[in-house]
């Protein structure tokens, strides 16, 4: 059986212990709050991590789809990079992952002698951190140029409520 096989099997539940790990990143009250509610009006954020890796990891089962892998990633990366966690710490958790695998898997594929099928699927979760880091600085970068252009306006707007901005627009001549 292959590890895709096995990870298929089990991919409800590696799923949630992944969810389970990334909530374990954040601060013991807010792991408390979003580890006991489950409902998505309730606990927005926490529904919306396992919905990201129930569905990031079933594409990683597959790889096939890059753009939808990207998609996924955004998904969490958005939510991380917005709160207070440095760059690392945002996309540490697809290295989570490799350390699910590793828990779940080493053992029994050292004691079966198939170490290798679980070392090149650690390759793809490389490539996905990969990934994960180019999402993370374009959007990073996205919300910096939205920072910017909100105080050219407001900027903008201050010089011309004081009158220190002249209107240049040119008005039609009448020769």
């Amino acid at each position: 059986m292959t590890l895709e096989t096995k990870l298929a099997e089990r991919k409800e539940e590696l799923s949630e212990k992944w969810a389970d790990l990334i909530l374990q990143t954040y601060p013991k009250e807010t792991q408390k709050i979003w580890g006991r509610q489950k409902d998505r009006f309730q606990n927005p954020v926490g529904a919306a991590i396992v919905e990201a890796t129930r569905e990031l990891l079933e594409l990683i089962i597959q790889w096939q789809d890059a753009d939808k892998i990207a998609a996924e990633l955004d998904r969490l990366i958005r939510i991380r990079s917005v709160q207070d966690f440095t760059p690392s710490q945002a996309i540490s958790f697809v290295f989570l992952l490799k350390k699910l695998f590793r828990d779940e898997f080493f053992s029994t594929m050292k004691a079966d002698g198939a170490l290798e099928d679980l070392l090149r699927f650690e390759a793809k979760i490389d490539n996905l951190a990969m990934m994960s880091f180019d999402i993370y600085s374009k959007g990073r970068e996205q919300i910096f140029r939205l920072r910017v252009d909100e105080v050219k306006r407001a900027q903008s707007s201050l010089l011309r409520k004081a009158g220190l901005v002249a209107d240049v627009t040119v008005e039609p001549s009448t020769d």
